[in-house]
């Protein structure tokens, strides 16, 4: 039998996302959470633990927090051994199923995951279109 493993996308994010995760496995993600600070700001996962619903709902805020708990997963399931022989992801979780298949490395994938944020939200502010 073959493992796949499938990565949500944007309407999937909550608050609290991969915090029990990272608190488990603090020095195991240590570098990791320097890149996120690095990348998205000192309190960028004060945002996903703690922050509301509507701040991280935001585009900019969504796609980077998604692509990070997604990432945390990925790391603590291949650390038991798990690994998929399949992976797929629904729009923004093709880039968790990139970082999966060892496509990129996770600041390759943050970075271009918070770029693509920021570009989707300046192209449609929120308020401004629908689906």
């Amino acid at each position: 039998m073959k493992t796949a493993f499938i990565f949500p996308g944007q309407g999937s994010q909550f608050v609290g996302m991969g915090k029990s995760i990272l608190e488990a496995n603090e020095s195991f993600f240590a570098e990791k959470v320097a890149t996120i600070k690095e990348i998205c700001g000192e309190s960028f996962l004060d945002l996903m633990f703690e922050g509301s619903i509507e701040d991280l709902s935001v585009t900019y805020n969504t796609q980077p927090a998604l692509f990070i708990a997604s990432a945390l997963v990925i790391d603590i399931l291949k650390k038991e051994g798990k690994t998929p022989q399949v992976v797929a992801g629904h729009s923004l979780g093709e880039y968790s199923a990139l970082y999966c298949a060892d496509v990129f490395d996770f600041r390759t994938g943050l970075t271009l995951v918070k770029k693509r944020g920021e570009m989707m939200n300046k192209a449609v502010p929120a308020g401004v279109g629908t689906m």
